[in-house]
């Protein structure tokens, strides 16, 4: 799907068996950011542990654009997991910070899945991983 939207957007989006490629073009805007940065010009501040500092790490519902709601999946070894792994240090403030982006209490699944992404965002094997915890 190629599609031109206003104000120069042009968005492609490729469906494959197993997952969507989808690349957007679009000039800066105000307030910018996300997980592809916040086209400052400057990559060093578009490190993962960067952007989950500035924006963390779900879209708030306010601010979600999609319809629908996601599927969040926290399982039981990724809450085994998180107990082993993540640093209270870091565990802790990551559950407030999810708990309040998102205005649910701090024993939802859908904080438990933000603090473990909090935890884990940067280990792209992370949910794999998670897995040896039977």
């Amino acid at each position: 799907v190629h599609m031109d939207l206003p104000l120069g957007v042009r968005v492609e989006v490729f469906q494959w068996n197993n997952f969507v490629d989808v690349t957007i073009e679009m000039s800066p805007q105000p307030g910018q950011d996300g997980v592809c940065g916040n086209a400052n010009g400057d990559q060093s501040d578009d490190t993962t542990s960067s952007i989950l500092a500035r924006i963390g790490a779900r879209v708030r519902p306010q601010d979600n654009i999609l319809s629908g709601k996601p599927f969040i999946d926290f399982t039981p070894q990724m809450k085994k997991m998180l107990e082993a792994e993540c640093p209270p240090d870091v565990r802790a403030p990551g559950q407030a910070a999810c708990a309040t982006s998102l205005g649910l209490p701090g024993d939802h699944e859908e904080v438990q899945a933000c603090t473990f992404d909090m935890c884990f965002g940067k280990n792209v094997r992370a949910r794999s991983h998670a897995k040896t915890y039977a």
